[in-house]
C-alpha cells in the first residue's frame, strides 16, 4: 500500500500565501514525477506543476511567477508554495506521485486532495 497525504490547504484572502505538503509513504521503490493538479467544482483535473526527480519543474502559464513546486527525495515529500493568490485558485489541489512499487511495477499514485479557498 502506498499513500499519499496532502496538508495545508485552507481559507485565505486574496493576495496571501499557502504552502502545500505531500508526504508519500508505504511500498515504494521509487518515485520519478511529482506533481500538483487541481479541479475546480464542474471543472476537469489540471496539471498546476510539476518536478521530476532531478529538479527539473514545468508549470501551468495560469501559476507561472507566482507558484514554486519543490521536493525532498529523501523524505519523498512534495510541497507548493502559492503566493499572490486569486480566487479563480480557489479548487480541490491533488498530489500525484508517478514511479514504482517493491514489485517494480510502474505506478501513479494519487493523494486525496486538500481544498484551498481563496476569498475575502
Amino acid at each position: 500500500q502506498v499513500q499519499l497525504v496532502e496538508s495545508g490547504g485552507g481559507l485565505v484572502q486574496p493576495g496571501g500565501s499557502l504552502r502545500l505538503s505531500c508526504a508519500a509513504s508505504g511500498s515504494i521503490f521509487s518515485i520519478n514525477t511529482m506533481g500538483w493538479y487541481h479541479q475546480a467544482p464542474g471543472k476537469e483535473r489540471e496539471l498546476v506543476a510539476q518536478i521530476t526527480g532531478d529538479g527539473s519543474t514545468n508549470y501551468a502559464e495560469s501559476v507561472k511567477g507566482r507558484f514554486t513546486i519543490s521536493r525532498d527525495n529523501g523524505k519523498n515529500t512534495l510541497f507548493l508554495r502559492m503566493n499572490s493568490l486569486k480566487p479563480t485558485y480557489t479548487a480541490v489541489y491533488f498530489c500525484n506521485a508517478k514511479g514504482r512499487d517493491i514489485n517494480y511495477y510502474p505506478v501513479s499514485w494519487w493523494g486525496q486532495g486538500t481544498q484551498v479557498t481563496v476569498s475575502s
